[in-house]
């Protein structure tokens, strides 16, 4: 499938990244890297239509958490733990989605996805913290493609696959400090 889209040129991507995002998990950063790298001079446009497609794609899991998502959470997690949930996420939900978003696999992108969703974050945040996510991340992949070589997303992938654990730790704790800081910075008395 992902050779017969690639004959499409950048539609191809568009097309790619709307299946990876909406259903079909597909590995993005190798695809992304090949188009950047096969159209360096185009570097912007590469990345603004496949975070685009991956925006709109998200579309489909998010429906879907807003449909019947909360019956689905809630047959798993009690009512209590729900609403904390809700709470954590309505105060930073751009966050919550603009995270996720640019982290690289196994991060279980869908679920936030989905969680917005249920949460019932704005849509048009929604798709402005994954458009912004992804194009964030593509652009500094390719960026590295155009100065190392396609060969960096390999070289990436096989040290994320060896030291998954740590760079697991390394990103929750720097979420952590996020939160944290951000948690700080409201619950500050304000001065008078």
């Amino acid at each position: 499938m992902v050779p017969a889209l690639a004959k499409l040129g950048l539609w191809g991507l568009v097309l790619m990244s709307l299946l990876d995002s909406s259903s079909v998990p597909l590995l993005m950063d190798p695809i992304v890297a090949g188009y950047i790298w096969a159209n360096q001079s185009r570097l912007l446009l590469v990345v603004v239509l496949a975070s685009l497609a991956s925006a709109v794609g998200g579309l489909v899991p998010y429906l879907l958490g807003r449909a019947g998502g909360e019956l689905f959470l809630l047959r798993r997690i009690n009512r209590e733990k729900f609403e904390k949930i809700r709470a954590h996420f309505e105060r930073q939900e751009f966050l919550a989605m603009l995270i996720p978003s640019i982290l690289p696999p196994p991060t279980p992108w869908k679920a936030f996805v989905f969680a917005a969703g249920v949460f019932e974050m704005r849509s048009t945040l929604f798709l402005l913290a994954v458009f912004l996510g992804r194009f964030l991340r593509w652009l500094a992949l390719g960026l590295l493609v155009i100065h190392y070589g396609p060969q960096i997303v390999d070289a990436a992938a096989h040290t994320i696959a060896q030291h998954k654990g740590i760079l697991f730790v390394a990103l929750a704790v720097l979420f952590a400090m996020i939160l944290f800081s951000v948690f700080r910075r409201r619950n500050k008395p304000e001065e008078q």
